[in-house]
C-alpha cells in the first residue's frame, strides 16, 4: 500500500493537472462563443448568394422549366464547373483541426473520409490510385500520410479565422484538377457544428457544382430585369465565388466544432481529475487514520507491558 507521503504527492500532481485542464476548458469556452458568432454571421452572405444564383437561373424568359443547367452550353470557362462526366477519379477534401485535445473529433472526421472513399471506389469501380485527397489541417494530413493515401496538396496553419486567400488557394487546387480532367468529382468532409455537444462528420459535393435551387414549396418570381452583362455571364462570374463559399463555411464550422469538442474533452478531464483527487484524499485520510490507530495501540501496549 502507498505511504501517506506518496499519496499526498499524487494528490498534488492530480490537482495540478486539474488546474491545467480547467484553464484549457475556459479558453475553449471563450473561443467557442466567438467562433459561433462567426459561423452565424457568415450564413447571410451564403444565403444571399444562393438567392442570386437561383434568380439568375430563372432569368431565361423562354424556358418554362428554368434550370441552372441552361447555361451549360455557353463557352465561359467557369461554367465548365457545372459539367458532369463519367467518374473515373474522385477527389476528397478532408477538413480537420491542426490542434489536439479535441477528443474523438479528428478521428471521426478521418474515419468518415475513409468510409466515403470506400463508398466511391465501390460505386464507380475505382482503385486507391483513383482517389485523390486534399488535406486541410494537420490531424487529417498526418492520418492520410500515415495510411499512405494519395495526398496531392495540404493546407495547415489556417488559424481561427481562415483568410479569403486561403479559401481561394484551396478552390484553385480543386478547380484546376477538375478542369484539367485529373479529377472528375470533388467532395468535402468536415465536422458540421450542430451544438457544443454534437459535431457531425458531413460530406458535401464541391464539383461538379450542384447549383442551388429553390425549395419545392417556394414560389420563384421572375422579375423583368435587364442584365448588363447578360445573366449567363453574371452566373459564370459568381460560380467560383459560390464554390469558395462551399469551402469557407465548413472551415468556420471546423473551428467552432474544434473548440466545442475541446471544451467537452477538457471539462471531462477536469471532472475526472477532481474525482480522482477526492478518492486519493479519502485514501490518504484512511491511511493516516490507520497510522494513528497503530501508534495508539503501540503506546497502549507499551504502557500495559510496564
Amino acid at each position: 500500500m502507498a505511504t501517506a507521503r506518496e499519496i499526498r504527492r499524487r494528490i498534488r500532481s492530480v490537482k495540478n493537472v486539474a488546474q491545467i485542464t480547467r484553464a484549457l476548458q475556459l479558453v475553449a469556452s471563450s473561443k467557442l462563443r466567438r467562433t459561433q458568432a462567426r459561423v452565424l454571421s457568415a450564413r447571410p452572405y451564403a444565403d444571399e448568394l444562393q438567392r442570386v444564383l437561383i434568380h439568375l437561373s430563372h432569368a431565361s424568359a423562354d424556358d418554362d422549366e428554368p434550370s441552372p443547367y441552361f447555361y451549360s452550353d455557353r463557352e465561359d470557362a467557369d461554367l465548365r464547373l457545372l459539367q458532369q462526366r463519367a467518374i473515373k477519379r474522385v477527389g476528397i477534401v478532408v477538413v480537420s483541426p491542426d490542434g489536439t485535445l479535441a477528443g474523438a473529433l479528428p478521428g471521426n472526421v478521418n474515419r468518415k473520409a475513409l468510409a466515403f472513399a470506400q463508398e466511391q471506389k465501390t460505386a464507380h469501380g475505382l482503385t486507391d490510385a483513383d482517389v485523390r485527397f486534399v488535406a486541410v489541417g494537420k490531424r487529417g494530413r498526418d492520418f492520410l500520410v500515415r495510411n499512405r493515401l494519395n495526398v496531392i496538396a495540404d493546407f495547415t496553419g489556417l488559424g481561427d479565422m481562415p483568410k479569403s486567400s486561403d479559401v481561394r488557394a484551396i478552390a484553385r487546387v480543386i478547380s484546376d484538377a477538375y478542369l484539367s480532367g485529373e479529377v472528375d468529382s470533388w467532395h468535402l468532409i468536415y465536422p458540421k457544428f450542430v451544438s457544443s455537444l454534437i459535431q457531425t462528420p458531413t460530406e458535401i459535393q464541391l464539383l461538379p457544382v450542384q447549383p442551388p435551387e429553390a425549395a419545392a414549396d417556394a414560389e420563384v418570381v421572375k422579375h423583368d430585369y435587364i442584365f448588363e452583362p447578360d445573366a449567363g455571364t453574371i452566373y459564370a462570374a459568381l460560380l467560383p465565388r459560390y464554390v469558395e463559399t462551399l469551402i469557407y463555411q465548413p472551415l468556420l464550422e471546423l473551428v467552432a466544432s474544434f473548440y466545442a469538442a475541446q471544451f467537452v474533452a477538457m471539462k471531462s478531464a477536469t471532472d475526472n481529475a477532481n474525482d480522482l483527487a477526492a478518492d486519493l484524499n479519502l485514501t490518504y485520510n484512511k491511511a493516516r487514520q490507520a497510522a494513528i490507530t497503530t501508534q495508539i495501540l503501540e503506546v497502549v501496549s507499551g504502557a500495559g507491558d510496564q
